[in-house]
């Protein structure tokens, strides 16, 4: 690619937003060793091109709905840093006051309808969300991310299935970093290939590099443009890998540390920064600048975190049960 295919300003923004989703997650696991956030964490790093590629083809009216590993979904999709590190804090400036955690993550303000701590859990919401644009005349599209390990679940097949079948505005994503957990695809799937179940159910499908955020974009945008043109619901698989454990409790004994090193020579965010640099779009000064930029918003994330506060005792039960009110 030359410097005249490029445009600098996208592609700096892209760099930013994959810079800030390791920063941030890189940040996250530090405070979970230090025991500021508990619970259950699962990272995004090494995956950060699939959340920034997609998220740029949505417009605000747009609805996303993602899996547990959502924290760099929710950055991309534009949620406050300051909101989800509190979230992941337990704190009432939280996203979710606190209530959600990690893997429970929502905000109405940009249509992100979770996290979702079930797997393939999603699916289904995200049929529901766009029956209901379809029968309001709505011409929006809702973005379902979801792992290779969900694409075993039945209600995958179900939710593809309805989709296909009555034309929903939907686009499927599959993260697949070739692990459901610590079981290699390999031992899941008889045909590893999901892009080419969309065939199964009439859908139009594509597998893409998912290290490569520019390559993300351009099959989302053309997934996007066919849904919108009423073309029914789309699969797009996202060939990935994620570089951290399943979860903090993984002992990851599954997979060698060769494997690990040779994907990281893929890393999404220096291929993008080596393009760049070629290009003659980024050089060291502008690189330092830009981690100085990001270092900056997770900072102010985690003080913002911090300086939360935490529940009343006296407000456990508020939001369990709807109360009961007087006619």
């Amino acid at each position: 690619m030359t410097s005249t295919a490029i445009d600098r300003d996208h592609a700096l923004m892209q760099l930013h937003q994959m810079l800030l989703i390791r920063r941030f997650e890189e940040k996250s696991a530090e405070l979970y060793t230090q025991g500021k956030i508990r619970g259950f964490l699962h990272l995004y790093i090494g995956e950060e091109a699939v959340a920034v590629g997609v998220m740029a083809t949505l417009g605000p009216e747009d609805a996303v709905v993602a899996t547990y590993r959502e924290h760099g979904q929710a950055l991309a999709r534009g949620m406050s840093p300051g909101a989800i590190m509190a979230e992941m804090y337990g704190k009432v400036e939280g996203c979710c006051r606190g209530r959600g955690g990690s893997m429970h993550l929502f905000d109405t303000a940009t249509r992100f309808y979770g996290g979702n701590a079930i797997v393939g859990g999603g699916l289904p919401l995200a049929a529901g969300l766009a029956l209901a644009d379809r029968m309001q005349g709505r011409n929006r599209v809702t973005s379902c991310f979801f792992g290779d390990g969900a694409v075993a679940e039945g209600d995958f097949h179900e939710s593809m299935n309805l989709a296909s079948l009555w034309r929903l505005p939907v686009l499927f994503v599959c993260e697949n970093n070739l692990y459901a957990m610590g079981t290699a695809i390999r031992y899941t799937q008889a045909s590893p290939d999901i892009a080419a179940k969309g065939s199964c159910y009439g859908m139009a499908s594509a597998w893409v590099d998912g290290m490569d955020v520019d390559a993300v974009e351009a099959a989302a945008r053309k997934a996007v443009e066919h849904i919108r043109s009423g073309e029914g619901p789309y699969l797009l698989e996202c060939r990935t890998y994620r570089f951290r454990p399943h979860s903090m409790f993984d002992s990851e004994l599954y997979r060698t540390k060769e494997e690990v090193a040779r994907w990281k020579e893929r890393d999404p965010i220096e291929l993008l920064a080596g393009r760049l640099r070629r290009a003659g779009l980024l050089d060291d000064g502008a690189m330092t600048a830009l981690e100085a930029e990001v270092a900056g918003e997770v900072e102010a994330a985690v003080a913002f975190a911090e300086a939360g506060t935490w529940e009343e005792v006296a407000e456990l039960t508020r939001f369990v049960h709807s109360e009961r009110r007087a006619s």
